[in-house]
């Protein structure tokens, strides 16, 4: 008999995040950022651009502290998880939204900064655990005898 979704125990998949390492990242990208801004004259959108990389490092953070401190009970539910990420990229959206409308156009160097951090995330995640997955299913396949 199988468990419904609803009452299935949350289970998470170990994620290689490094935030020293996303954070090193960042601060190069900015300031790859604010020169070639500064070069085109709007050295303000560099900066916004940095700012952008920042709150999504601390979605990040955030992120990772939250899972830790749900799947640290008895019982974690998949239903605080949810509405803890939905609070958060709420909060998020609107920060990066607010600063690009009052600081427009040059804010909208917080958008895309927020936009690469994501993809910087899954790179930087994904890669690690592809190489695993790889390297576990080379080692299995290495152990097998020939079928006759």
């Amino acid at each position: 008999m199988t468990t419904p979704a609803q009452d299935a125990p949350l289970v998470l998949p170990a994620v290689a995040f490094r935030p020293v390492r996303l954070l090193v990242i960042c601060v190069a990208l900015a300031a790859v950022a604010a020169v070639a801004a500064a070069l085109f004259g709007v050295p303000t959108v560099g900066l916004f651009f940095g700012i952008g990389l920042g709150l999504g490092l601390t979605n990040a953070v955030m992120i990772q502290r939250s899972v830790e401190s749900i799947t640290a009970k008895d019982h974690p539910l998949k239903r605080n998880m949810a509405m803890n990420s939905a609070t958060r990229l709420l909060i998020m959206t609107v920060i990066g939204l607010t600063i690009a409308y009052v600081f427009k156009p040059q804010g909208l160097g917080v958008v895309f900064g927020m936009a690469l951090f994501q993809v910087i995330l899954v790179a930087s995640t994904a890669l690690p655990v592809v190489k695993k997955l790889k390297a576990q299913a080379a080692d299995g396949l290495e152990g097998e005898t020939p079928q006759q």
